[in-house]
């Protein structure tokens, strides 16, 4: 299934190279080319949390993601476009996606109420009333300058019968066809169209069907990492991907654990973002090549070993183990900064290998083994030299900045 002959892209995309279904690609955009599969780092409110601009792209990240919502909230899109747009006022001049709002409306439940013309929700700053439709929150991305601008959609909760995701999906495929038409086209920028139906194959065809024959710059799988589990995703993929475009590029939405973006490019993903790498680095776990670690434990108070032998980032090169557990026993914020670092770092390396291994004809075999290693869990832990007991945490009624 391919999109309708004639339609012209804002957006470059090329296929490179394959192998079985996963792919090896280039996005093209105004503000500068992705290779792919690719992964975002989240920039919800014009920010990646404790990173400058510049510490984000010697990470290796391309491009960002940012929030229809936030923003529209606070500072408005009105007063960012004021500044000349997202990329300038966040001092970012790599490309840019923005999502379209919808999934944070929706998880207002007790705020919101839907309708077919869009959503009316609460902030939930101040309480004051705002209508989101597909044609407000096409405007809004455009204020913003997003290189990659999403539909407006309703995120169908897990789980659902196939009577409320057939509702909710048929919903979004309306307002996929009014973002369309309220979407302005223009050398660069581009809009994607986010399939929906649940855990439904038919539900899913349906959607595929019905937003290629709309015709957008690229496809987006919505819907999950809800709570369904990585099989159901990983089911849901290899039925829903390969009736998509191939002369597109396919984004997952909000995805994921490092196994959870090998296993989706294996189905021929080629986008992906999540808040993952960036929240879990502000609480001390730390994602390596063996898995997940948590910082806090005291089996690190002593180490004096990098995080991870074989990174490159600065809390791995300049730092030991001990050093990056005493900071967040102590609470010092130089500790989420680093592992927020390290985090990006690790994900970037990740799809940085796996674009190698596609264009050496080897991804199976190195996916195989990428896995098998996030499977072993952490180094031994060492012997403390000292044999000192490690000291409870600071309370946080006592002050330290001393």
């Amino acid at each position: 299934m391919t999109a309708p002959t004639g339609l012209t892209t804002g957006l470059g995309f090329e296929l490179l190279k394959t192998e079985g279904a996963a792919r090896r690609g280039r996005l093209t955009t105004a503000h500068g080319s992705v290779e792919t599969p690719a992964f975002m780092p989240v920039g919800t409110v014009g920010t990646v949390k404790g990173m400058l601009p510049g510490s984000v792209k010697e990470t290796g990240a391309q491009i960002l993601l940012g929030n229809t919502y936030h923003l529209m909230l606070r500072p408005t899109a009105e007063r960012v476009a004021q500044f000349g747009g997202l990329h300038r006022f966040m001092n970012w001049n790599g490309p840019i996606l923005t999502d379209s709002g919808g999934f944070q409306v929706m998880s207002l439940s007790e705020l919101r109420t839907l309708d077919e013309d869009g959503v009316t929700f609460k902030s939930h700053l101040d309480g004051r009333r705002h209508h989101l439709t597909p044609e407000r929150s096409m405007r809004i991305q455009h204020l913003l300058d997003s290189n990659v601008t999403m539909c407006l959609d309703e995120c169908t909760p897990f789980p659902a019968t196939h009577e409320v995701a057939e509702k909710s999906m048929r919903l979004s495929m309306r307002w996929a066809r009014r973002s369309r038409d309220a979407f302005v086209e223009r050398p660069g920028y581009g809009l994607f169209g986010i399939v929906q139906g649940g855990v439904y194959p038919d539900l899913r065809a349906e959607s595929v069907e019905a937003l290629t024959g709309i015709g957008f710059d690229g496809y987006a799988v919505g819907g999950l990492a809800v709570g369904e589990g990585q099989q159901t995703m990983f089911d849901v993929l290899d039925f829903t991907t390969p009736l998509m475009p191939a002369d597109r590029p396919r984004y997952l939405m909000g995805v994921g654990r490092p196994s959870d973006l090998i296993g989706a490019v294996r189905r021929g993903i080629d986008m992906f973002d999540c808040v993952m790498p960036t929240r879990s680095g502000r609480t001390g776990q730390a994602f390596v090549r063996r898995g997940v670690l948590n910082m806090r434990n005291a089996r690190h108070a002593h180490d004096t070993r990098p995080l991870d032998e074989d990174c490159r980032c600065p809390a791995c090169r300049d730092y030991t183990r001990g050093y990056l557990h005493h900071l967040f026993r102590a609470g010092e914020m130089l500790g989420p900064m680093l592992l927020t670092w390290h985090n990006l770092t690790y994900y970037q390396d990740l799809m940085a290998e796996l674009r190698r291994a596609i264009e050496e004809g080897c991804f199976e075999r190195r996916a195989a083994e990428l896995e098998a290693g996030l499977a072993l869990g952490d180094l031994p832990a060492v012997s403390d030299p000292l044999n000192v007991p490690v000291v409870p945490e600071e309370s946080s009624s006592v002050p330290v900045d001393l």
